[in-house]
């Protein structure tokens, strides 16, 4: 159990909101590196990487306090696991299918973390946090719609709907393990995991095709990488903080959000109607989501 002090009512909300801006950036300019001649399976290994700062200033903080007990060990890996896991199946489904049919399967992944907080950790919330939860489900599918095109096969559902499985259980068992042990400790094994699936990724790298090794290449990949990995951070102290069911809506549909006005204003990008009605309905929930009074996890550990 951890012994950081209980933060305010509302350190949920700042963390989360925190990892919605730094999502939102990251979303926004994560495929530049791929467009430079940076596969997107190094960037993987330079995001596991950026994850190693964060982590180390976090446990210089906690005094290098690390839960080390059996279970907390086995909660901090399944979340890291489940999380970089989930990346690595990506890579390959992009190579499978389209991604403007991948990405809204994925995006759902809030769905399975709601249904399992509702069933299994007893979470509840008020009528408005409901409204921004539903309001929030129907926004993640619009942000990555694209009419017609061919589906090329069968396969790609199946990894998507994986990726989805994996994104929404890691972040259950992210609130899971916030009651049994420090956020510091999480992002700690999470960091671990990430860089013990580096080999995988670097397995799936065809190395017979041009790499730009430039600064426009893996440095690109580091600055933009890092966004993710704090991002990632601030992920862990709002699922310590505040309600899952409430937490996974908010940053999936606030980040993406973000993107889209980030890609509008700084990359002139106009998102078509569907994107347009999907902005305003993130908007809404994001709204509604951050001042529902009854956010705060009353069971969070002090």
């Amino acid at each position: 159990m951890s012994t950081s002090a209980s933060p305010s009512g509302r350190a949920w909300l700042l963390n989360a909101l925190a990892t919605v801006v730094l999502w939102g950036i990251w979303g926004a300019f994560s495929g530049l590196s791929p467009q430079h001649g940076f596969p997107e399976t190094l960037v993987y290994c330079v995001w596991a990487l950026t994850m190693i700062p964060p982590a180390l200033i976090v446990l210089a903080l906690a005094k290098w306090k690390l839960d080390v007990a059996p279970r907390a060990i086995a909660y901090g890996v399944a979340v890291g696991v489940l999380g970089a896991g989930g990346q690595m199946v990506l890579f390959y489904a992009v190579t499978r299918g389209p991604a403007y049919l991948i990405f809204p399967v994925i995006s759902l992944s809030p769905v399975v973390t709601i249904a399992l907080s509702f069933l299994f950790m007893g979470e509840r919330t008020g009528r408005l946090g409901a409204v921004g939860i539903a309001l929030a489900l129907l926004a993640l599918p619009t942000f990555d719609f694209a009419p017609g095109g061919d589906a090329h096969g069968g396969s790609w559902l199946l990894l998507a709907v994986v990726v989805m499985l994996c994104w929404g259980l890691q972040a259950y068992f992210m609130k899971l393990a916030n009651h049994i042990m420090s956020g510091e400790s999480i992002f700690f094994y999470m960091t671990v995991t990430g860089l013990a699936l580096v080999p995988v990724a670097l397995a799936m790298t065809d190395f017979s095709r041009p790499i730009n090794y430039g600064l426009d290449g893996p440095g690109l990949a580091a600055a933009i990488q890092m966004l993710n990995a704090v991002g990632a951070l601030t992920l862990v102290f709002a699922f310590r903080y505040g309600k899952a069911i409430i937490v996974a809506p908010l940053t999936n549909a606030g980040a993406p959000l973000a993107t889209a006005i980030i890609s509008l204003v700084a990359l002139s990008v106009m998102p078509g109607p569907i994107k347009l009605v999907g902005i305003g309905l993130a908007l809404a929930a994001s709204l509604l989501l951050a001042i529902e009074p009854d956010a705060k996890d009353e069971t969070a550990p002090a």
